[in-house]
């Protein structure tokens, strides 16, 4: 039985991945850090790794609520620590009096210096209070170079994981009868958007399935998918309870608060 066959076909590049990593820690005998890693690619390295007896996975982000994770691949024999994760915390100093800055402006701020997503993990906006959570190979380079976010002029501040804010995301859950599990449909009938304008914002990559962008209206969705519509919001789909008389699906949907 192939492993590939319990994941949808998108994820195939990221399973060859973890595939590698594994037999890298294997044959060499030590540790392997990745990059920052999404909640849906923890969950993948974790099936794939979880069950092997020789090879161990870890994950840490600096909080135990943070969703964007490193991931440690190790011998059985290898008792890890936090600092094998190589992270660095930064807060962001920026005149708050005068200027606002949010998640969006700060990672296209991140990712105009050249790095990859991966190399950043969460971005903590709680209030006024802007934190970011890098890998330590880039802190030096980030720290340096990040100088303003928008209109503001900004510094980088070395914290320590204590000082990190903790945010826990709350979601409603909500029952809904939908004609399909397209896409389209599901996030027409979540947000009460009209299907053509959910159609025209995936078109213009503003809706991302798993921390992934979706191009394809007919995306099929599928239990625990992590839906997001730009501008309104992240929902999960919770449950799906089978169908009506009327061949409609009924499912289960958190949504942000």
């Amino acid at each position: 039985m192939s492993i590939y066959q319990h994941f949808r076909p998108e994820e195939h590049t990221f399973i060859d991945h973890v595939l590698e990593w594994k037999e890298e820690v294997t044959h060499q005998y030590s540790p392997k850090l990745t990059d920052f890693l999404d909640p849906r690619e923890q969950q993948i390295a974790s099936a794939i790794i979880g069950t092997d007896h020789d090879v161990k996975i870890a994950f840490y982000g600096g909080l135990p609520s943070s969703e964007r994770k490193r991931a440690l691949i190790f011998p059985d024999y290898y008792v890890h620590e936090e600092k094998d994760f190589q992270i660095a915390l930064f807060e962001v100093d920026y005149p708050k009096k005068f200027v606002t800055i949010e998640h969006p402006q700060i990672l296209g701020s991140l990712m105009s210096l050249g790095l990859i997503r991966s190399k950043f993990g969460d971005i903590i906006v709680e209030n006024e209070q802007v934190q970011i959570i890098v890998a330590s190979e880039t802190a030096s380079y980030v720290q340096a170079n990040l100088q303003s976010i928008g209109k503001a002029k900004v510094q980088l501040k070395s914290i320590m994981k204590e000082q990190l804010i903790e945010v826990h995301e709350e979601m409603i859950e909500q029952a809904y009868t939908v004609s399909s599990m397209r896409l389209d449909v599901i996030l027409s009938n979540v947000y009460n958007v009209s299907r053509q304008k959910i159609q025209a914002m995936i078109e213009h990559n503003l809706v991302k399935v798993n921390w992934k962008t979706i191009e394809q209206p007919s995306f099929e969705c599928k239990v625990d998918d992590m839906l997001s519509l730009r501008g309104h919001g992240r929902s999960k789909i919770v449950s799906i309870d089978g169908k009506t008389k009327k061949d409609k699906w009924r499912i289960v949907v958190g949504k942000q608060k």
